[in-house]
């Protein structure tokens, strides 16, 4: 299975352990996806672990080794599709990422603008919370 971890999961993987997002993380570490990502969503994870409001909650350490997993371990899209779905234009290349990468699943927590899609072509967009009960089928 193939699988996206919006932004907002990945951060919080690193904000709190034991969560449904470091289930999922822990799962893909494991082998039990294949995870897809961009260089666009590794520069946005980048910028926000250097915000005031988050950085001290996680130590750069961390944060460095997951970009370095994801360089190294995720499945790296380099051609990203136009695609202009959302209601916020931010979350756009998700989905654009989803297109190309041919993802089953699309993880967030965007509750107002991403999981309202709750698909786009062929893609679930699913809390942390039921990928897990998604993986477990």
């Amino acid at each position: 299975m193939r699988f996206i971890l919006d932004t907002n999961i990945l951060i919080a993987t690193l904000i709190t352990r034991g969560t449904p997002p470091d289930h999922l993380y822990e799962a893909w570490r494991d082998g039990r996806f294949t995870l897809i990502t961009s260089e666009l969503q590794i520069e946005e994870i980048r910028h926000v672990t250097r915000r005031e409001g988050i950085r001290f909650r996680i130590h750069p350490a961390e944060a460095g080794r997951l970009v370095n997993d994801l360089r190294r371990l995720a499945t790296l899209i380099e051609r990203l599709p136009t695609v202009d779905v959302s209601p916020d234009p931010y979350d756009n290349f998700l989905l654009a990422m989803a297109q190309a990468g041919q993802a089953d699943v699309l993880v967030t927590g965007d509750k107002r603008d991403l999981l309202a899609l709750s698909r786009h072509q062929g893609t679930h967009i699913l809390t942390a919370r039921e990928a897990l009960s998604f993986l477990r089928v």
